[in-house]
C-alpha cells in the first residue's frame, strides 16, 4: 500500500474545502460582531432584512436610529403627562366627594337652634359610595394604560440596547444623538441623570 499516495488525496481532499476559517463572506451575509468596530462590511442592523450595503444606506440608517431614540424620549414624556393627568383627575374625584356630602346641609333647626345632621352610613344610592365606584374604575383604567405604557417602555428600550449590541461605533454614537435630541424635544425639565437600567 502506498502511504505517500494516500498522504497526498488525503491533503488534495481538505484542500477541495478550501479551510472554513479563510473563506469569504458572501454577499448578502450578516456578521455578527463581538468586538467594538467602525466597520460596516456586512453589517444587520437587529434584523437579516436591515442590512448596510454602502455609504448610503449607512447614513439612512443611522438617521432612522437616531429618530428611533428620540422616540423613546417621546414615550417617556407620553407616560409622565398620563400620570400627571391620571393623579388630577384622582384628586378632582377625592375633594368632590369631601366636599359633596355638605352641599345640601341646612344651617339652622327650623327653631333657630343650631342644626347638626345625625351621622348615618349612606344607602347604595348616596352621592358618596357612587363617586367612590367611580374613582375605583378611574383607578383601574389608568393603572391598565400605565401598564401598557410601561410595556411599551420596556420594549423600546430592549431594542435600543439590541442596536448598542452590533458594536459597532456608529450605531452608538447614533444611539447618543437619538438621547440627545430626545431629551431637548421631550425633556421637559426633568432630570437629566440615567441609571444603568434598560429603562
Amino acid at each position: 500500500m502506498d502511504h505517500h499516495a494516500m498522504h497526498h488525496d488525503m491533503d488534495m481532499d481538505h484542500g477541495g474545502h478550501g479551510g472554513h476559517g479563510d473563506m469569504d463572506m458572501g454577499e448578502g451575509e450578516c456578521s455578527m460582531n463581538m468586538l467594538f468596530t467602525w466597520s460596516s462590511k456586512g453589517l444587520c442592523i437587529v434584523f437579516r432584512q436591515w442590512q448596510v450595503t454602502g455609504l448610503a444606506s449607512l447614513l439612512g440608517s443611522l438617521v432612522v436610529i437616531a429618530l428611533l431614540t428620540a422616540g423613546y424620549e417621546g414615550v417617556r414624556q407620553l407616560t409622565r403627562r398620563f400620570e400627571t393627568a391620571h393623579a388630577r383627575r384622582l384628586n378632582a374625584f377625592t375633594s368632590s366627594a369631601t366636599t359633596g356630602g355638605n352641599d345640601f346641609a341646612d344651617d339652622s333647626a327650623p327653631d333657630g337652634s343650631p342644626y347638626r345632621p345625625a351621622t348615618h352610613l349612606p344607602d347604595a344610592s348616596s352621592p358618596l359610595l357612587v363617586g367612590s365606584d367611580n374613582r375605583r374604575r378611574l383607578e383601574q383604567r389608568g393603572k391598565i394604560i400605565m401598564a401598557l405604557l410601561y410595556a411599551v417602555q420596556v420594549f423600546y428600550s430592549f431594542f435600543i440596547m439590541l442596536l448598542f449590541m452590533t458594536y459597532n461605533g456608529w450605531v452608538m454614537i447614533s444611539v447618543a444623538i437619538g438621547a440627545f435630541v430626545g431629551y431637548l424635544v421631550f425633556g421637559d425639565n426633568t432630570s437629566a441623570s440615567k441609571t444603568v437600567a434598560c429603562h
